[in-house]
């Protein structure tokens, strides 16, 4: 099992921020522990290291993109599904400190989870003085990404898309409707339509239903001709 210095590739140099930074606080609740020992607190430190870091990336890449189409990559980019791919990649859903209730419902796999516990990570290291090394950390891991989602803008975007059109033909919004959930709570697929004026466009499966609902949308917009 990888530490955190060999997952993130940055020496700490105080082991209780990361001990901190890994603990959920199903953890903390049992064993009446203060509050301040769970990694919330880090999660929203880190949150704010990780944007910046993203938004800097953006702005040196795509000198010619606006703010709002920088804004909207960067939300997809700094996602909870994002976020766990890469924590669960790196083997830090392994290192993860919670309850045996929650750890028997699966707890250790959900992507709210480890997304939280990988920007606690971040904050860990910014108060830890490596602000300079968990930067570079960021910009190299996440720099494959925001190509990703900036060359496939119109997939990722669907959603907007779609609704931009209906409201310009009827001022009608687009419906979504999840058509069924399989699978256990940490491994769901959801099954999701999208309808506009009691027609169902398209239907399609995804590891959240926001993945599903993007991925319905642009199955619709391929069918209407709007993409």
């Amino acid at each position: 099992m990888k530490t955190v210095a060999e997952i993130f590739g940055v020496e700490i140099t105080n082991p209780s921020l990361y001990n901190t930074a890994l603990t959920h606080s199903s953890y903390t609740q049992d064993n009446n522990l203060p509050y301040t020992e769970c990694n919330e607190r880090l999660e929203f430190l880190g949150d704010a290291v990780l944007k910046l870091t993203v938004s800097n990336v953006l702005f040196k890449m795509y000198p010619q993109t606006n703010e709002g189409e920088m804004s909207k990559i960067r939300s997809i980019v700094v996602s909870d599904n994002t976020l766990a791919k890469i924590a669960k990649e790196k083997g830090l859903d392994n290192l993860l400190i919670m309850s045996k209730s929650e750890e028997k419902q699966g707890g250790r796999k959900l992507d709210s989870l480890c997304a939280c516990a990988f920007e606690a990570i971040l904050g860990a290291y910014y108060l830890d003085g490596k602000l300079s090394e968990i930067c570079s950390f960021i910009e190299k891991t996440f720099t494959p990404y925001i190509v990703e989602v900036k060359d496939n803008f119109v997939k990722y975007n669907a959603k907007e898309i779609l609704q931009e059109y209906t409201q310009g033909l009827t001022k009608t919004r687009p419906v979504y409707e999840v058509v069924s959930e399989t699978g256990p709570e940490h491994k769901k697929e959801f099954e999701v339509s999208v309808s506009y004026n009691d027609e169902i466009l398209a239907t399609e499966k995804g590891s959240t239903k926001k993945d599903a609902e993007q991925k319905a949308a642009y199955s619709a917009c391929i069918k209407l001709g709007v993409v």
